[in-house]
């Protein structure tokens, strides 16, 4: 396994993420977003106060509830541990904390993309919009609103920090490199140029200058979140100005954005080993509580294992051989990619050391006991005298002989009570091996995923939803959401797996999927804007809804989405106004059109009006005269009422549509259903003979045309087309038409009404079939 590069690269496209590494996940969504994790990770100058009290037990309940096993509950305390690890209002200006005074914010140029003090409040923040000015003053807002314990404790150390790089930051204040603006411009026009964010955090890395990098890293996150390699370079900037709080800030804003990331988590814990105050004793505490951290967060991870190696590592540098083997208790059941190897150095750190010293000593004890019970000859009533032999505690025996025995029988009892967990951990790790051989691309990145990649991953969290416990499944969604951040199904089927869960967890995915990395995908965003209304959030639904169209305009979909918002609840003037507004500002006369008869079925069907809705798509008509919907709606209109009595309405509207310079065959179908509506309902057999008449010579039009086609001189593609829409519209606007009136063949009809008088003409006139009158309407 390879580990990434992190330092610059001279490549565009570098300094992301190891395509090995198991940086897999944002925080979990099982009981929101909260600031749980940030409060309780190690300060540098603080003693870490970790306990698995803390831990949220959401997870451990649902485990419960599926007869897990302690380790298990264990591990779904750790998801949602790591799932609540998010970044509400942990933040302070940048500006405030490193030294820099509101006058040298005020410096920068007007043009700039958001200052810094409003960046460092980063991935829970709306980004759905391009315009990073937006989303500077969105954060502008919404800084400084958190009053949590986490993030005073932030605040506090890292106003203690600050002063080790506030001087570098008053020297360049006043200027950012000469590039900087240029390269900044670039993605602050298209935030969706990854190259161009590529090439300028490289820039500002060379430059090596303060604020600029600030600047553009702060921006760059908003954005994209899940390069983990970028947090490094961030943070190794911050370290290498002297300012090591901000550092450690920038670590833990990045394991908020990806607590999977165990490459992140690593170097983050060296960087705490590397600066950690030893003088309060308390250090050891502080790093433990970090590796407890981040196992919980990364450690059901399938390529986590770097990580729980080395924290066996840490521990066995420290001597404490009795957290070594609770470490091990541990990793043993959980199935990772190195499962075997943790078992065999597990059998080498117990052959090489003695029991008493890698055993605790309730476990020392009880395998005393056992052994000793188990060598007794005698039966019963006396299995107590043993024991009153023993040694107290961890004390030796004093026979040499039976020492050493003791020694290597408690040494295959402790193995052989963990083979059975191996063998157990064997078989979880074979089922899901080849769905793991399978995922080529672990990490994120801006490029499309493969169609094999894909699908693994697709049948692999089919898989695991079918047998998998909950708090793997939600390891492997984060997983997967990193690889494929951009495909809209996962985040949709992530969130309707959690509806069974949390309801805070499911919008906290969406939030996540539309704010950061799908700002523009619609069908998510209605998605989530359904899923608010439904949980009573109106207001909610309301403002997602008008974000998209704001980032997206030109959506009927999304418009037609607030429509129905806001007439399922009762506000009717607004629905009309959407509507009406949308009819007035159409980019074009068909669009202008199809709103048009949204609203006049809105005032027909809801309002009842149905003179209001007649004036609409009469103004419509004027404006659009060849629409064949506009009159196929007005028809259904007129048809809506007493047909006897709206007699005249809708003889008028045929004639409208007749005299209108639609298509030919737009007009010969209207010709049609004004004969079959005479046939039907009309009062006046002079109006019939006239309407068959008339549709007879549009028939011969009709077929006078069709001899021209066929003898060369066709009509051009795009009318032609236009006449293949219009009679397939008409098919579909008014569905109840062509159910209610037979396909008459007024050809006949109109042949034989002219034989009246002769001699056969009533025979024939009995044998009409009224299923043969004239062929079926086109489907």
């Amino acid at each position: 396994m390879e580990h990434s590069d992190l330092d610059l690269s001279d490549e565009p496209m570098t300094g992301m993420v190891d395509s090995n590494t198991p940086d897999n996940g944002d925080s979990t969504a099982m009981e929101g977003a909260g600031d749980g994790f940030v409060s309780y990770l190690p300060n540098l100058n603080q003693d870490a106060q970790w306990t698995m009290d803390q831990v949220p037990d959401t997870l451990a309940a649902l485990a419960n509830q599926q007869n897990l096993g302690q380790d298990h509950v264990q591990q779904a305390a750790a998801v949602e541990q790591y799932e609540q690890f998010s970044v509400d209002g942990n933040s302070k200006s940048v500006g405030q904390k490193s030294g820099i005074s509101e006058d040298s914010a005020t410096e920068q140029p007007a043009d700039s993309a958001p200052d810094v003090g409003s960046q460092l409040e980063t991935t829970e923040q709306t980004a759905d919009s391009p315009d990073l000015k937006k989303l500077s003053s969105q954060k502008q807002t919404e800084s400084g609103n958190s009053e949590s314990p986490a993030n005073m404790e932030l605040e506090d150390a890292s106003k203690e920090g600050s002063e080790d790089g506030s001087g570098d930051v008053s020297e360049q204040k006043s200027s950012f490199p000469s590039e900087f603006e240029r390269l900044y411009k670039v993605v602050e026009d298209n935030p969706e140029d990854f190259n161009g964010w590529v090439y300028l955090l490289q820039y500002v890395e060379q430059e090596n200058h303060l604020l600029a990098s600030r600047k553009a890293f702060d921006a760059f996150f908003l954005r994209y979140p899940y390069c983990y390699g970028y947090w490094k370079k961030y943070a190794d900037i911050e370290k290498k100005h002297g300012c090591i709080q901000m550092a450690d800030e920038v670590y833990r804003r990045g394991l908020q954005a990806i607590p999977l990331s165990v490459d992140l988590w690593l170097h983050y814990i060296a960087f705490l080993r590397e600066n950690q105050d030893t003088s309060d004793g308390e250090a050891e505490n502080r790093i433990r509580a970090a590796y407890e951290h981040a196992v919980l967060a990364a450690g059901t991870d399938f390529r986590s294992d770097r990580l729980w190696e080395a924290y066996i590592n840490w521990e066995t540098e420290q001597e404490k051989l009795a957290n070594v083997t609770a470490v091990y208790d541990r990793i043993l059941a959980i199935p990772t990619q190195l499962y075997s190897q943790h078992f065999q150095r597990f059998k080498d750190h117990v052959q090489n050391n003695n029991p008493k010293h890698f055993l605790s000593e309730e476990e020392f004890v009880q395998l005393r006991l056992e052994l000793a019970a188990a060598n007794k000859p005698t039966g019963e009533g006396e299995e107590e005298t043993p024991s009153e032999e023993l040694p107290p505690g961890t004390e030796d025996l004093p026979d040499p002989a039976k020492r050493v025995t003791e020694i290597e029988n408690m040494r295959h009892k402790v193995i052989e009570a963990r083979q059975e967990i191996f063998n157990h951990n064997e078989h979880e790790v074979s089922k899901r091996w080849a769905f793991e051989e399978g995922i080529k691309r672990p990490y994120f990145h801006v490029k499309a995923l493969e169609k094999t990649q894909l699908s693994n991953w697709r049948e692999y969290l089919d898989f695991e939803l079918e047998n998998g416990t909950p708090e793997r499944v939600v390891v492997l969604f984060e997983r997967c959401l990193i690889a494929c951040a951009l495909y809209e199904e996962f985040w949709i089927k992530y969130a309707k797996y959690l509806e069974s869960y949390s309801t805070e967890g499911v919008r906290h995915v969406y939030k996540k999927a539309c704010t950061i990395h799908l700002p523009k995908k619609p069908t998510i965003h209605l998605l989530w804007a359904a899923f608010e209304e439904q949980q009573g959030n109106i207001e909610e639904a309301r403002g997602i809804l008008k974000g998209l169209e704001e980032a997206v305009p030109g959506l009927a979909m999304v418009r037609l989405r607030r429509v129905s918002l806001e007439r399922r609840h009762g506000n009717l003037d607004e629905a009309e106004a959407l509507l009406r507004d949308a009819m007035t500002n159409g980019k074009n006369a068909t669009e202008s059109s199809f709103y048009s008869v949204k609203l006049a079925r809105q005032l027909l069907k809801v309002h009842r009006s149905i003179g209001k809705a007649r004036k609409v798509l009469l103004e419509a008509i004027e404006k659009d005269e060849t629409n064949p919907k506009l009159y196929l709606n007005l028809l259904e209109l007129e048809y809506s009422g007493d047909v006897q009595q709206n007699e005249t309405e809708i003889l008028a509207c045929f004639d409208r549509a007749l005299n209108s310079p639609m298509p030919l065959d737009s007009r010969v179908t209207f010709s049609q259903r004004k004969v079959e509506f005479l046939e039907d309902f009309g009062s006046d057999i002079n109006a019939l003979v006239t309407a068959y008449d008339q549709h007879q010579a549009l028939l011969k039009e009709q077929e006078s045309t069709k001899r021209k086609a066929e003898n060369g001189s066709q009509e051009p593609d795009s009318k032609r087309q236009r006449m293949d829409d219009g009679s397939a519209a008409s098919g579909q606007m008014v569905p109840d038409m062509q159910a209610n009136h037979g396909a008459y063949n007024y050809n006949n009809w109109y042949q034989q009404y002219n034989s009246w008088g002769t001699q056969n003409s009533w025979g024939q006139y009995g044998q009409y079939q009224y299923n043969q009158y004239y062929p079926p309407p086109p489907t």
